[in-house]
C-alpha cells in the first residue's frame, strides 16, 4: 500500500510518485508501463515535457482502473493567462486521453510574465466544472503564493519544488505547513548524483542494506513530503518504490537534513520567465 497524503479539498494523493521529466515521448509509454508494473499509481507529467501522450498509452494500455490512477500535468509558462489556460489544459487532457486530471498544476509563476493570477482564476474554474479533482502550483516561493492569496480565497493544494538535501526549502515548506499546501518534490534524488556518495547517505544505506537513493526518498517520505523519483532504468524504477518497509531514525534524519547547503539545480523561481 502506498501511503496517501489528504490534501485541502480532502483528495488523497499517493505520498510516492513517477515523474518522466526528460523523458522523450517515445520512451514514456514504456517507462509508465513499467513503473505501474512496479505498483506507482501516480504519474506526474507536464505540457512542457511534450510526453503527455506517451503517458496517455501507457495509462489507456495499463487496465487500471482510472480511480486507482492519480495523473498531474502543469500549465507552461507561453500558455499563462485566463482563456490560454483553459485551452492548454484541453490540450492536456486530450494528449492524456483522460475525461478528467487528479491535479494540474501551474508549472512556474514567471513573474515578469504578471499573469499567474490570472492562470488561477482558469484553475479554478476548470476545479469548480470538475475538470480536475485538486489545483495547485509548481515552483512558487512564499512571495507568489501571498500574492495569490490576496487575489484569491482558493488556496493551492499543492506547491511542486526542487527539494532535495542540498536544498530543503524550510520557508517554502514552512508557509505550505501554515496554509494546508502539501508539498512535492521534484528532483528528490538532486541532479548530478554527488548527493548519493555523501557519508550520511552511503553509511545509512549501509546500516539499513538499501541504496543511497532508498535512504533519500525514505528521508523526504518521514518528512511528509510527496516525491516523485523519475528513472527510465527498470531496475531502479523497482529500487525506488522499495522504501516502505523501513524506517529512518530522528537521528538518521537529522544526519540527512544536516547536508542543507542552499544549492539549486534547477531555475530559480525568482528569475525564470522562459516561455
Amino acid at each position: 500500500m502506498i501511503p496517501t497524503l489528504k490534501l485541502n479539498n480532502g483528495v488523497e494523493m499517493p505520498q510516492l510518485g513517477f515523474g518522466v521529466f526528460q523523458v522523450p515521448d517515445a520512451e514514456t509509454t514504456a517507462a509508465v508501463t513499467t513503473a505501474l508494473d512496479a505498483g506507482y499509481r501516480s504519474i506526474d507529467t507536464a505540457a512542457a515535457y511534450q510526453n503527455e501522450a506517451g503517458v496517455g498509452k501507457a495509462l489507456a494500455s495499463s487496465g487500471l482502473a482510472r480511480e486507482e490512477l492519480f495523473v498531474t500535468t502543469k500549465l507552461w509558462n507561453a500558455d499563462q493567462g485566463y482563456q490560454e489556460t483553459l485551452a492548454a489544459f484541453e490540450r492536456s487532457r486530450g494528449l492524456l486521453g483522460l475525461d478528467f486530471l487528479d491535479l494540474y498544476l501551474i508549472h512556474w509563476p514567471a513573474p515578469e510574465l504578471g499573469k499567474y493570477a490570472d492562470s488561477w482564476r482558469a484553475l479554478e474554474k476548470l476545479y469548480a466544472d470538475g475538470a480536475v479533482r485538486a489545483i495547485g502550483v509548481s515552483n512558487f516561493q512564499p512571495a507568489h503564493l501571498q500574492h495569490l492569496a490576496s487575489v484569491s480565497p482558493v488556496v493551492p493544494a499543492v506547491n511542486q519544488i526542487e527539494l532535495h538535501p542540498y536544498l530543503q526549502q524550510d520557508a517554502v515548506r514552512a508557509y505550505g505547513n501554515e496554509h494546508g499546501i502539501a508539498t512535492e518534490a521534484w528532483s528528490p534524488l538532486a541532479k548530478g548524483g554527488s548527493l548519493l556518495s555523501e557519508a550520511p547517505i552511503t553509511e545509512l544505506a549501509a546500516k539499513y542494506d538499501r541504496t543511497p537513493a532508498q535512504i533519500v526518498l525514505r528521508w523526504h517520505l518521514q518528512l511528509g513530503n510527496v516525491v516523485i523519483p523519475k528513472s527510465v532504468t527498470p531496475a531502479r524504477v523497482r529500487e525506488n518504490f522499495a522504501v516502505f518497509d523501513f524506517e529512518l531514525t530522528a537521528a538518521d534524519l537529522d544526519a540527512v537534513s544536516g547536508l542543507e547547503r542552499g544549492e539549486r539545480t534547477g531555475p530559480d523561481p525568482d528569475t525564470f520567465n522562459a516561455v
